[in-house]
Parts: structure tokens; sequence; C-alpha cells
């Protein structure tokens, strides 16, 4: 199945740089290209697209704007969004939107269609690192904290031990292969977790997993090169 890419960035050059990256490969191609926010929000609504390539900083209606309203169009259901950003405060704060992904502006070509296609497969892009950098620095924080539940009485021990390890980082298949079951067997626990939790999305899981206590957060890392 092809996966189909919008792609929402205000530099032009790099935009282009992405479309022809992305329509080189056989199991993907770009349906659209937006220039703002807006833009991104009509396009999506007329092509559908499975993932959305989102600049979080545009003119008009931001990424972050942009990504909400996509987010929370029911006819947009099946569309994930993999921001792309330069500030890291922006991760939060896309998370809350209900952004899949996170990338760094300056990510490398393996990396971006890896991301898209990871996303798309309905996952969460966030690396060990990544995911213990986001919840230390800002889902701590109060203006960075969701909505969690006081307790997950509601999981069976096998749905926490899959979201616990979901909140390591780890993928679907990686979890599968710890745990010595099928990735299909894993979707259906994070399924089932998300749901009776009230999560939108896996990155909300993972938040949860912390705020709630069933992953512990180390001490703060310390900011390399600031």
């Amino acid at each position: 199945m092809t996966i189909r890419v919008l792609l929402a960035d205000d530099q032009a050059l790099l935009a282009g740089t992405f479309r022809l990256l992305i329509d080189s490969n056989d199991d993907m191609e770009v349906v659209g290209l937006a220039a703002d926010g807006r833009e991104a929000v009509e396009l999506a609504r007329a092509t559908t697209p499975d993932v959305v390539v989102m600049d979080i900083r545009m003119p008009g209606l931001d990424g972050l704007a942009a990504t909400r309203e996509i987010c929370q169009d029911e006819a947009l259901r099946g569309t994930r969004i993999l921001t792309t950003f330069e500030i890291d405060e922006y991760v939060a704060q896309a998370l809350r939107a209900g952004a899949s992904g996170f990338l760094g502006k300056g990510v490398g070509p393996g990396e971006l269609l890896d991301a898209i296609r990871t996303v798309a497969a309905g996952d969460t892009l966030l690396s060990p690192a990544a995911t213990r950098a986001l919840i230390t620095r800002y889902l701590a924080r109060p203006e960075g904290r969701i909505a969690a539940p006081e307790s997950l009485d509601v999981l069976t021990a096998r749905e926490r031990e899959v979201m616990a390890q979901a909140a390591e980082g780890l993928s679907n298949d990686e979890i599968a292969e710890r745990m010595h079951v099928s990735p299909l067997t894993v979707r259906t626990h994070v399924g089932r977790a998300m749901t009776k939790l009230g999560a939108r999305h896996r990155a909300q899981l993972v938040a949860m997993a912390y705020q709630s206590g069933l992953v512990r957060v180390d001490p703060p890392l310390p900011d390399a090169g600031r």
C-alpha cells in the first residue's frame, strides 16, 4: 500500500527536496504541498493523506494550530502528523496538539523516510532518549502536562507491561520480541490501553505512563551544549 504524504513547510526549497525524496520511493507519494498551516488543513481535508509532515513555524496559522485542527477533525482520524521543529519546547506543545512524531529540521533523508513509515504504521516516533527528555523537561512542568488517570487499575497486568515498555521508547516489534508475542498482540494491548485511558494516540499513552508513576523519571538530563 502506498503511503500518501502531505508536506507543509513555508521553505519552498526544503519542501521541494522532501518531495523529490519521498516520490523516489515506491511505497510513498506526495499528494500535496502547503506553504502555511491554513493551506495544510485545507489540503488535508481535500486529500485525506496518511501522514502530514508538518513544520511547526509557519506564517499565519502555524504548524501547532494546524496540527490541532487536523487531529480534531473526525474525517481525518486516520491521518498522522509528523512534526519538524527547531526548538525543543515545541515538542510538548505538538504532543498536546496531537502529533504522532517529532523530527529535527536537520534530519537526514533515511531518517525522514523511516519516520514517515513508522508514523503511517500507527507507531509514535519517540526514541528512548527523546522520550525521557520530553517527559523530564516538559511534561513534568505544569504547562506541559496532559490529563492523566489517577489509577491504572482499569488496565490488565499485560496492558500495563506493554504501556511501560512503550514509555521506554520501544516499538511494537521490539516489545513483541521482548515479550515473546506477535506484534499484532502488542498493537492490540496498546489499543486497549489507549481506549481505557482515553489516550488519543501512543504519545499520550507514553506521557500517562510517566505521570501515573508506572515509569519513573530519572533526574533531569543535562542540557548538552547549553
